[in-house]
């Protein structure tokens, strides 16, 4: 779920689809004399009582959060030098390569967003056509007709970052879960400006004060854009936002696959959904010849729908306005971009000050044209060194997750049979896809970067749709190759990890491998046992939604990760604010999972040698160090507060305590009874 993810010029462009040769990696690791950051340490820390503190307790109070981020990880400090290298590529693209070329698209979508001048001159402009349509609404019909012609595919319901759009509804096209040899399109619940249910409900002084400031902002936002009545207007948006809220689904409900998994008929829609005029959405959506449909979040689906021919017609007028002016403001002029940025980074995530904007249109580059900027991406940048080093330690996990799975002594032997089914079955991509994406039929301006980014959503858009009813891609990439993340595909039992995390300190091929076992070795645990967690466990080798499991193990295995929801639950990382453990049950079922079955591939990996001790530090103690510098993070308090609420994946700080679980941590730190961390055997959870 989680966590769900170069060029030159001319004919160096069109060879780019496999990486150069490049000189062997550094005899030296990038980070101290074993691949470890030592002086990010606070060794006055006692490991036993606050073990994030004791492996990074230096890096966080050394290290201050940028001014243009609300948080900072491993993840971000990768990224930022991920987008140095990105831009230095794009800018030498828009230089050098060929008109036509897809490099030089990837230059002129840069060079567009990065015209500022050009964008100032427009002004309000841009948005004129989307909002004639919208105020040309008259009726019902028509009302469908837009929110039809809005979708987009921009959801995805088994990649938790990407649950929601500020569309009405959002379409997914993936596997049918009940047969993953074709494609489903599913609808998803949309239509929320705030990031979740909660703050249009939640009692909490934090959440109306966010309610108070969205409505101004909303405000605001629509007096940039030259309407008249904006407060007003804000007023009657609030209103049908929340009782959008009303009808949604919480993050917990939506990551319930079995109840999710709902099927609709073309003929049953008006029936389930009655309020939407059914034949003009779909019509405008280009879904009209699809018999069947997921409905994700069924009851929502039908709640939003019977707003539609509920709520007067101008409100539902207001809201298409002002969130068109929205999704637009990054792309227009500074007014929009700074009032955007002063509610959504600012007042919600605590963020103090805007990215530059050549962060930003690094971003927006990489959005519309990912892969073609990954494919010059990798070029420069990722070793076939790196790429083989990533594949053994895949191969090692895989074949230490085999051994566990032998190893399980409550399990069935019909249940572990389909167990070692499924792990045969997946598939390991690393680095870059083998097939590039086609980018020639996508339209890029070099003066009009609004207009480039609605060409390339509808372009993506367009690209799903032409999935419905073709074969199935087995080798699809979900993530651009320079994303610093990685993925597991349950419906493809496919596990990605681009080039993007295959760096320090998830990555280097000079480290000490117990170091590398622990960093990245944990995340390709953490994915590979995505395919075995509370979800990942109800598709089959197939990955068909389908139980292969016997009534007794389930029972058991239900019991196990009970004890890892209550276990996380505890955890208050803001006065009065603990984690939801149901809500981040499934990430850290991976990270117990993956993290003991990467410390047995290391294990593996040393084929009976005995590992040496470094700088003072056992191999154990590097291995579970390497893990616990992966979440080394800090927060911004507003930052802080929204993943809780809204994230299924637990804070960086109490991800690093996965270890506690894991009975080689306790001699490895000499962590005793009566310290913070220590845990019974008993009460050390045991998923795998």
């Amino acid at each position: 779920m989680t966590l769900r993810h170069a060029i030159l010029a001319g004919a160096l462009a069109l060879a780019a689809c496999a990486p150069r040769a490049e000189a062997p990696p550094p005899a030296k690791p990038q980070y101290g004399a074993f691949g470890f950051d030592t002086a990010g340490m606070d060794s006055a820390a006692a490991p036993g009582d606050d073990f994030f503190r004791y492996a990074n307790g230096g890096w966080v109070d050394r290290t201050p959060i940028p001014e243009d981020r609300s948080s900072l990880n491993s993840f971000g400090v990768i990224a930022e030098t991920a987008a140095e290298r990105t831009r230095a590529i794009i800018e030498e693209a828009a230089r050098t390569a060929p008109a036509g070329s897809e490099a030089r698209k990837v230059g002129d979508y840069f060079n567009a967003f990065m015209d500022e001048a050009r964008i100032e001159q427009l002004g309000a402009a841009p948005l004129k056509p989307e909002l004639s349509h919208i105020a040309a609404i008259g009726d019902r019909t028509a009302l469908a007709r837009e929110l039809g012609g809005a979708l987009r595919a921009d959801v995805d319901a088994l990649n938790a970052t990407n649950f929601y759009t500020d569309r009405l509804f959002g379409l997914w096209v993936a596997e049918d879960l009940n047969d993953t040899t074709k494609y489903r399109p599913y609808l998803m619940q949309g239509g929320l400006g705030l990031p979740d249910r909660e703050y249009y409900l939640g009692a909490g002084e934090r959440f109306k004060e966010a309610r108070a400031a969205y409505q101004k902002h909303i405000a605001a936002m629509l007096t940039l854009a030259g309407f008249a009545d904006a407060d007003a207007r804000a007023v009657r948006i609030l209103a049908l936002e929340t009782a959008i809220a009303r009808v949604h689904w919480s993050v917990d409900q939506t990551s319930d696959v079995a109840k999710a998994n709902t099927v609709w008929t073309r003929a049953e829609l008006p029936a389930r959904a009655p309020g939407m005029d059914w034949d003009a959405f779909l019509s405008a959506a280009g879904l009209q010849d699809q018999d069947r449909f997921g409905a994700w979040q069924a009851s929502a689906i039908s709640g939003i729908a019977r707003l539609v021919g509920a709520q007067p017609l101008e409100a539902w007028k207001d809201y298409l306005a002002f969130h068109a002016v929205e999704r637009g403001a990054p792309r227009l002029s500074k007014a929009f971009v700074d009032e955007h940025f002063a509610f959504n980074g600012k007042t919600l995530s605590g963020t103090p000050q805007l990215r530059d904007r050549w962060k930003r249109g690094v971003d927006n580059t990489s959005g519309a044209l990912g892969e073609a900027v990954g494919k010059l991406y990798v070029e420069k940048h990722f070793s076939p060194q790196a790429k083989a080093k990533g594949q053994e330690m895949a191969k090692n996990v895989l074949a230490a997750f085999r051994k566990r799975i032998d190893a399980l002594d409550w399990m069935s032997p019909e249940t572990k049979a389909e167990a070692r089914k499924k792990l045969a079955n997946f598939k390991v991509m690393v680095g870059y896809p083998d097939k590039w994406r086609d980018y020639s039929a996508l339209e890029v301006k070099a003066d009009d970067a609004y207009g480039n980014a609605e060409r390339a959503e509808l372009f993506d858009y367009r690209r799903n749709l032409a999935k419905l009813g073709g074969p199935v891609d087995r080798g699809e990439w979900f993530m651009n190759p320079h994303t610093v993340n990685a993925l597991f595909a349950p419906s493809q039992n496919s596990i990605t990890f681009p080039a993007g995390i295959l760096e320090p300190t998830f990555f280097d091929p000079a480290a000490d491998d117990a170091v590398n076992y622990g960093a990245i070795g944990g995340v390709i645990g953490h994915e590979v046992s995505h395919g075995f967690d509370d979800v990942g466990a109800l598709f089959d080798s197939s990955g068909n939604l389908r139980n292969w499991w016997t009534p007794a193990d389930m029972a058991r295995f239900k019991a196990e990760t009970k004890k890892l929801a209550d276990q996380y639950s505890a955890y208050e990382p803001l006065p009065g604010l603990k984690l939801n453990g149901n809500q981040v049950l499934g990430e850290n079922i991976a990270d117990v999972a993956g993290l003991s079955t990467a410390y047995d591939a290391y294990r593996l990996s040393l084929a009976g040698k005995e590992a040496p001790v470094l700088d003072g530090y056992t191999a154990d103690q590097r291995f579970f160090l390497g893990w616990a510098q992966n979440y080394r993070s800090k927060y911004r308090e507003a930052a802080l507060r929204r993943a809780v609420v809204t994230d299924v994946h637990a804070p960086g700080p109490y991800r690093a305590l996965t270890v506690r679980n894991l009975d080689a941590w306790y001699p490895a730190f000499k962590v005793q009874p009566g310290q913070k961390l220590y845990l019974a055997p008993a009460d050390r959870v045991k998923v795998w």
